[in-house]
């Protein structure tokens, strides 16, 4: 037996889908409620309620959480959380809810009933105290300032019961690994210490030395991707599933490293992001995550290494997945190969600054796209992508 870290805030995990047996009556009963309709955001939530990704949590937070978890980065039973995780609503359609009533969560997109939720409160959120805290700005230029400024005046709080996952599991059928699988599969591997790598883009030659990097300290790596809505001009996931899927065949020793996704949609909010990330993880049975640079950012409304600053703020026994913080990667012309800031001594000048934003705009350019930025594998299959984009 391996000895994986442990669910967060938890002993076991705490996954919120019925079983199956009860799903028709849940649906049947969940179709004569009031319905609430979800965001995209809202219903990625709603996903990782239902596998367990966001034990110990029960459901959407009720205020005291929301203001804990702002505030402070706490529940209000002292448990470590740093991103709301939260339902809102119309104050018409709120008005109509009784605290103790059961409403039906709705896809707002497809109309599809998902689940539901047992009020347990209803309270008007400061949603630039929200902004401040969680992005450090109130700049709506910030995409994830913008979305929470936009959303219906009004939370509702409480436990849910998840009936149905949606298109995800089917749509990314490879990729939707669950908490317990992970933790499953780990196991037959024989890892204890496994690294999480984050990932929105195909993987450069950076991401790889990344992860490679964590091949060398743990004993594999969990290549987990974003699989919820994401900015425009992001490369689709398809796309990216099959880009990461060539330079794994190609460049990594085999069982080494798992590829996978989650529905999470992203919400750009750098350094606080980051713990996210890192507490998701725990779940999925991961010791560590590579938190580079900028992590989880957008623009310049973050340092470089403002997330791995914040790991070293939290207090003891706040979360055991660690970081596993790695310096500004990049080829040295003079080395001729991939470094660091920490381990290369040359001079700027000769160093090739590897990044997905400048990776996606030769793509549409249509430039030639170096071996020391990109493995030509990889490159095929994002340039076959763009090239149906003209």
């Amino acid at each position: 037996m391996t000895n994986l870290v442990p669910p967060h805030g938890a002993g076991l995990l705490k996954p919120l889908l019925i079983s199956k047996d009860l799903r028709s009556q849940a649906l049947l009963k969940a179709e004569k409620l009031t319905k609430i309709p979800m965001s995209s955001c809202e219903v990625c939530d709603l996903l990782l309620l239902s596998m367990g990704a966001y034990t110990p949590l029960d459901g959407f937070m009720v205020e005291a959480d929301w203001r804990g978890v702002c505030e402070g980065m706490k529940l209000e039973d002292g448990v470590f959380w740093p991103i709301p995780v939260t339902l809102s609503a119309h104050k018409t359609l709120a008005d109509q809810v009784a605290i103790g009533e059961e409403v039906a969560l709705v896809d707002n997109e497809t109309q599809q009933i998902m689940g539901i939720l047992k009020v347990q409160g209803k309270y008007i959120p400061d949603l630039k105290l929200q902004c401040e805290k969680v992005f450090g700005t109130l700049d709506e230029s910030h995409p994830g300032v913008a979305k929470v400024l936009a959303q219906p005046a009004v939370n509702l709080g409480g436990s849910v019961q998840v009936i149905d996952e949606g298109w995800f599991p089917a749509e990314f059928s490879d990729l939707y690994i669950r908490p317990e699988d992970s933790r499953a599969l780990f196991q037959k591997m024989g890892w204890s210490k496994v690294t999480a790598f984050q990932t929105r883009n195909p993987m450069h030659r950076s991401h790889e030395h990344l992860v490679k990097i964590a091949i060398d300290v743990t004993d594999g790596v969990f290549i987990h991707q974003v699989l919820g809505k994401l900015k425009p001009g992001d490369i689709p996931a398809p796309v990216r599933v099959e880009a990461i899927k060539v330079m794994v065949d190609n460049y990594f020793k085999p069982n080494t490293a798992v590829q996978a996704g989650y529905p999470i949609e992203m919400r750009y909010a750098g350094p606080k992001e980051a713990l996210f990330h890192a507490l998701i993880r725990q779940n999925f049975g991961c010791s560590h995550l590579i938190v580079g640079r900028d992590h989880a950012g957008v623009g310049d409304f973050y340092g470089p290494f403002d997330a791995h600053h914040i790991f070293d703020t939290l207090w003891e026994g706040a979360l055991v997945t660690q970081p596993l913080k790695i310096d500004i990667t990049f080829f040295c012309e003079v080395c001729d190969g991939m470094a660091t800031a920490k381990t290369c001594p040359h001079d700027e000048k000769f160093r090739i600054n590897v990044s997905g934003t400048r990776q996606r705009e030769m793509l549409s350019n249509g430039e030639e796209v170096s071996t020391k930025f990109g493995r030509p594998e990889v490159v095929t299959v994002l340039r076959k992508f763009y090239d149906t984009q003209v």
